[in-house]
This record gives C-alpha cells, sequence and structure tokens, in this order.
C-alpha cells in the first residue's frame, strides 16, 4: 500500500466529524478514531511497515518498540512484527497483582527504545509513556505516530527531550479538508 493509498484509507475508515472532546479536553469538529483503523489488518499491516521504517531511520539503536496501552499497543505489535525488534507495553497505572508492574515485557535497563502512539494532540499520553519508560531505566529519544494533529503535542515532547516523528500530519492528511483546523466555540 503506498501512501496516497493509506492516507485515503485512514480517511475513509477512521475520520469522523461532529462534537468531540479529546483527551486534551479539547473540543474538536473532527476526530481520527484509531480503533477503526488499528483493528482493519490491512491498514494495520502498513502502519507497522511504516513504523519500521521510520524507526529504522530515526532510532536506529532502538533495541524494543514500546507502546501506551490500549490505544498503541496493536501499532506496537504490528511494527514488532515489521522490523523484529522486540516490543513492551506501558501500563497507564501498575497493576495491582500478578508483577504489578507498569511495564510490561523483557528488558534490561539502559536499552533504548522508541515510543509508538496513535493520535498525538497536546502529547499528554506519550508524555506520561515517557515518564514510566525513563523510571523503569529505558532511554527514550524518538516517538513514533500515526497522526500528529499539530495542536502541540510535537513542542510538548521536544520539551523533554524527545523527538515525535509523525508518518502523517493532520494538515497532509485532512488536505483541504475545512474543518481540520476549526475548533469549537
Amino acid at each position: 500500500m503506498n501512501d496516497a493509498e493509506l492516507r485515503a484509507g485512514l480517511l475513509e475508515h477512521a475520520y469522523l466529524e461532529g462534537d468531540f472532546l479529546l483527551r486534551s479536553g479539547k473540543r474538536s469538529r473532527y476526530y481520527l478514531d484509531k480503533y477503526r483503523f488499528e483493528t482493519r489488518p490491512d491498514l494495520l499491516a502498513a502502519l507497522g511497515d511504516r513504523i519500521a521504517a521510520t524507526v529504522r531511520e530515526h532510532e536506529p539503536q532502538a533495541t524494543r518498540l514500546a507502546g501506551p496501552e490500549l490505544g498503541a499497543v496493536a501499532l506496537a505489535a504490528a511494527g514488532s512484527l515489521a522490523s523484529g525488534l522486540p516490543f513492551l507495553i506501558v501500563r497507564k497505572i501498575a497493576k495491582d497483582y500478578g508483577t504489578s508492574r507498569r511495564i510490561e515485557g523483557v528488558y534490561e535497563q539502559g536499552e533504548s527504545i522508541c515510543l509508538v502512539e496513535d493520535v498525538v494532540t497536546s502529547g499528554g499520553a506519550l508524555l506520561e509513556a515517557v515518564e514510566a519508560v525513563r523510571e523503569a531505566g529505558l532511554v527514550v529519544r524518538t516517538a513514533v505516530c500515526v497522526v500528529d494533529r499539530e495542536e502541540g503535542g510535537a513542542d510538548a515532547l521536544a520539551r523533554h527531550a524527545v523527538r515525535l516523528r509523525p508518518l502523517f500530519r493532520v494538515s497532509e492528511l485532512l488536505g483541504a479538508r475545512p474543518v481540520a483546523e476549526k475548533r469549537l466555540g
């Protein structure tokens, strides 16, 4: 699947218009429903290939990928399959049973990882994951996301020494769609 086909597939299956409250607390006239693209094998495989290529290009020293639960786990798995790199799951909070770990998977302190995310708005979920992996002794300098909504997430991550590498920016994805930058009052 080439970039134009992937872009069209993301828009066809995941782009919704309406009145949406985002995780960041902002309201938006459009929403990119990650579950609508992450649950389609054709789109997920193509995204995994692009995640793997982006990691090879921008974070070649990474020994693992890591995805925050729940939304990025399928993407981290797809990137893992395409790259051959094992992946970790970053929980929102440590579970209170079993191993009681916040980072699931096998790793050693000091390893370099690349975070994987679906849609980035303010970067809040990724910043929580950055904090968790760094507390676990892992090194993170790069995060790959499917779509950067271009609403401050890249700058927020940069303030924490993490470079955001989007597969698509919302301006590229939506092109001339008039709702892309409008806000609800």
